[in-house]
């Protein structure tokens, strides 16, 4: 433990991951926390259950040992075993893919809710995590998930902490971190983040360079998106520099008109303008949001679809292919962020739903796109027409709809790709990925109804998770949890899943 804030902080726990029971780790779930008064002491202490089945192991192996008949056994076993070569078939192949850990240790880069998720699932891959955090954000639930944690050096705002790619990549070099998952939000779509670790031999659990160059910049996005002939909104080229330049398309294009942020998502950076007058007042707005939010202000416009359906369509690659994973309805939104979502969408017509998913797939497949990614489309239904509106070159809020339906765990499969897993290898064959029953995903998040719904600071009287059969629960609340005005408002996300809509 060091009195310096900006000087790292790190769990208590065994010299090194190898330590620990290598087949045994994914066991060690107990944890208790011991309070002193210069500071907290997180400890894992591996539960009763862990240490008895270990003592039976060990038994068993010296049973075998001993036991003349067995070794006996055992080697007129290996002495007759057959010889013919056998060609591995999809299912071998793919069980053998997903026996062996992909990287040793890994980092979340992110906080909260899906730092937890990250942490979750490399701790079910047998590998050792590592999390970071912001002074403001140490009481956060995703600091003591991880087998590591540590401090992230001062920025100019609690957000800024987590925006620095140069921080994060430094702190994962120097305690041996093997790959760097970045989430959702923050550097999950920087092309800077991914470069630094690939210059540093990091692997960066996520898009290729080339993929985040081509889809994080929602422009030329819409440019990839055209020359794979998939339909898109009216609307810029390129980002606008001025408001004067929004006010000028407004005037040839018509009204009303959507302003975007050209990085990042989350609904920041967003604005309708019904009149000339509001144009330029709305693209200040978003700029300044954007800026705050991603690092960059630039705007493009599109023309606004009124009353659309927002439908996205999950895809996984490889470098080589690409599959879809069926698709979510995230129509129901407030300010332009998703609240509600469904998997697999509702009421849509099947020719409908294979176009999506035969686009989004295309599209893919002509970046030679390589982790998860999600194809976002605005659906028109008065002409029943559908546009595209971006690509989302990270794991997204809603994946858990996906996971539920499809019984495919997206974190994981993302690590395994990055490790250079192809699709074949993990089972991901598109014919046999079918849907099974509806998921839907609410999101609870620390608001304020009085004052309209803005983000809000204070303390956990009382939290209680509603529990029973088919529901799914992902966040990062307890009893006592001091929520600050800081971060995002996510708090936890419920998915109930059942037979039937």
């Amino acid at each position: 433990r060091r009195s310096s804030r900006t000087q790292r902080t790190a769990n208590p726990g065994p010299k090194s991951w190898s330590a620990r029971p290598r087949a045994l780790c994914c066991l060690s779930v107990g944890r208790r926390r011991k309070t002193r008064a210069r500071g907290t002491q997180e400890r894992r202490r591996a539960p009763q259950a862990m240490a008895a089945l270990q003592r039976c192991l060990v038994a068993c192996a010296v049973a075998t040992a001993l036991n003349p008949a067995a070794r006996k056994l055992t080697a007129r076993r290996a002495v007759v075993a057959p010889v013919t070569e056998v060609k591995p078939d999809d299912a071998s192949v793919a069980k053998e893919a997903c026996e062996v850990p992909p990287f040793n240790k890994v980092m979340a880069a992110n906080r909260a809710e899906i730092a937890v998720r990250i942490m979750r699932a490399g701790t079910e891959l047998n590998m050792a995590t590592v999390g970071v955090y912001a002074m403001e954000d140490r009481n956060s639930a995703h600091r003591w998930c991880a087998d590591q944690s540590f401090l992230l050096p001062a920025r100019d705002t609690p957000v800024g902490a987590y925006l620095d790619p140069k921080s994060i990549v430094d702190i994962a070099e120097r305690e041996g971190v093997e790959a760097v998952h970045p989430g959702y939000g923050f550097l999950s779509e920087s092309p800077e983040l991914a470069r630094l670790c690939g210059e540093r031999g990091i692997t960066f659990v996520g898009p290729t360079v080339e993929n985040l160059l081509s889809f994080s910049d929602k422009v030329s996005a819409r440019k990839m998106a055209i020359a794979a002939n998939v339909p898109v909104v009216p609307g810029t080229d390129n980002a606008l520099d001025t408001a004067q330049e929004a006010r000028a398309f407004a005037e040839e294009f018509g009204l009303p008109v959507m302003i975007k942020a050209l990085m990042g998502g989350g609904g920041k950076g967003m604005r309708i303008a019904r009149t000339l007058d509001e144009v330029e007042s709305q693209f200040e707005s978003a700029a300044s949001e954007a800026l705050a939010a991603f690092g960059d202000g630039s705007c493009f416009l599109e023309r606004y679809v009124e009353d659309p359906r927002h439908v996205e369509v999950q895809i996984v690659g490889d470098g080589n292919d690409v599959v879809h994973l069926w698709e979510r309805d995230c129509s129901v939104q407030r300010r332009h962020q998703k609240v509600v979502e469904i998997a697999p969408a509702w009421n849509l017509n099947d020719g409908l739903r294979k176009r999506l998913q035969d686009d989004a797939v295309r599209l893919g497949k002509s970046a030679g796109y390589k982790n998860a990614g999600t194809v976002e489309f605005l659906v028109d239904v008065k002409s029943d027409e559908h546009f595209f509106i971006e690509v989302n070159p990270r794991i997204q809020v809603e994946h858990t709809v996906t996971e539920e339906v499809t019984g495919i765990d997206l974190v994981q499969t993302q690590f395994r790709i990055a490790a250079g897993a192809s699709l074949r290898e993990l089972g991901l064959i598109q014919q046999d990925i079918k849907p099974r029953g509806v998921a839907i995903q609410c999101r609870i998040t620390t608001e304020n109804p009085e004052r309209d719904f803005a983000p809000d600071a204070g303390t956990l009287a009382v939290y209680r998770h509603a529990q029973g059969v088919g529901m799914r629960v992902d966040g990062v609340g307890y009893t006592g949890m001091r929520i600050t005005p800081y971060f995002d408002s996510l708090l936890v996300k419920y998915t109930a899943r059942a037979a039937t809509w």
